[in-house]
């Protein structure tokens, strides 16, 4: 996960408004009803551009061949988007998919899901009707009967923000279901900025250990993925979705600077003064337009066994 980076489904309780649907439950509740959203949409849209950039779209003709042949289906498509966000996941990928598609985007804050439905796609690459719906909330439990009738789960920055014990969960869902999985942007663990600095492993190394905070896998969740998928019979395929930010992207280059490098003092408080030096230099390297950063990324596409399927 990036700081600050997206709507994972989280526990807002069992409250749902009228017209609102319950949504998948990835993570119990307890003591965090009342934790207040934590992606800002401006955020959100600062980094969808560079998302969009840097999603693997080797991934899609394997993705579109399995759903061309998924057994007993009729109709047009039931794409689960899980921690939806503001909903780029489904604006990239809507308009690369043919045929009639029925989004049903997930996340614990009704004010990104408002976002999310104002500005998804309403067409197809070949035209066909793609159409919206939001669930609000953490009622079910992540299990094959949520996923009834899903053609496809995806998610975008979402992996590195499970557990072991979670990724376990969505792999048994997607298995039991018979559905496919696109699981994109996902930390690796690595970043590389320009004019090296001797600060760069330290805060690296600080950055990627507040990610493993609290169980949570951070960059060890591409790996533990692939691991979960595969034990329930999928067959996995992973591809780097690096960003790789310039000039051109400066806006965005300066916010992630101040998340990434407040993560390492977070964790590692003695790294404060040193931090503060290291992050003024890089911003005016970022101003001047003379800072170039790549930070790397995982995609991963899993195809599990279809239902029905022999």
């Amino acid at each position: 996960m990036e700081t600050q980076t997206t709507g994972v489904i989280e526990g807002a309780g069992p409250v749902t408004r009228p017209g609102e649907r319950p949504t998948v439950r990835l993570r119990d509740e307890d003591g965090m009803a009342q934790e207040p959203p934590r992606y800002a949409p401006e955020w959100l849209r600062l980094r969808e551009p560079a998302d969009a950039d840097a999603r693997a779209i080797d991934l899609l003709d394997p993705l579109r061949i399995r759903l061309a042949n998924l057994p007993g289906r009729t109709g047009g498509l039931v794409v689960h988007d899980l921690g939806c966000g503001t909903g780029s996941m489904g604006r990239w990928l809507a308009p690369r998919l043919d045929g009639p598609q029925h989004w049903i985007l997930h996340d614990r804050d009704p004010y990104l899901l408002h976002f999310a439905a104002v500005g998804s796609p309403r067409v197809a690459a070949d035209g066909s009707r793609v159409t919206v719906e939001t669930r609000r909330g953490d009622v079910a439990r992540l299990t094959p009967d949520a996923l009834v009738g899903a053609s496809l789960v995806t998610a975008s920055a979402l992996l590195d923000v499970l557990t072991r014990e979670e990724i376990d969960t969505l792999a048994a869902a997607c298995a039991g279901a018979g559905c496919p999985a696109l699981l994109t942007l996902s930390v690796a663990g690595r970043v590389e900025l320009s004019a090296e600095n001797p600060m760069d492993e330290e805060i690296a190394a600080a950055f990627n250990d507040h990610q493993r905070r609290g169980g949570l896998l951070g960059p060890d969740s591409v790996t533990a993925a692939c691991e979960a998928f595969a034990d329930h019979g999928a067959s996995v395929k992973v591809h780097p979705s690096a960003w790789r930010l310039g000039p051109d992207q400066a806006a965005l280059t300066a916010q992630w600077l101040r998340g990434w490098v407040g993560a390492a003092v977070e964790e590692r408080p003695e790294l404060a003064a040193r931090a503060e030096t290291y992050l003024a230099a890089r911003l005016a390297a970022c101003a001047a337009g003379e800072l170039h950063v790549t930070v790397h990324h995982s995609d991963l596409l899993a195809l599990a066994r279809p239902t029905g399927a022999a």
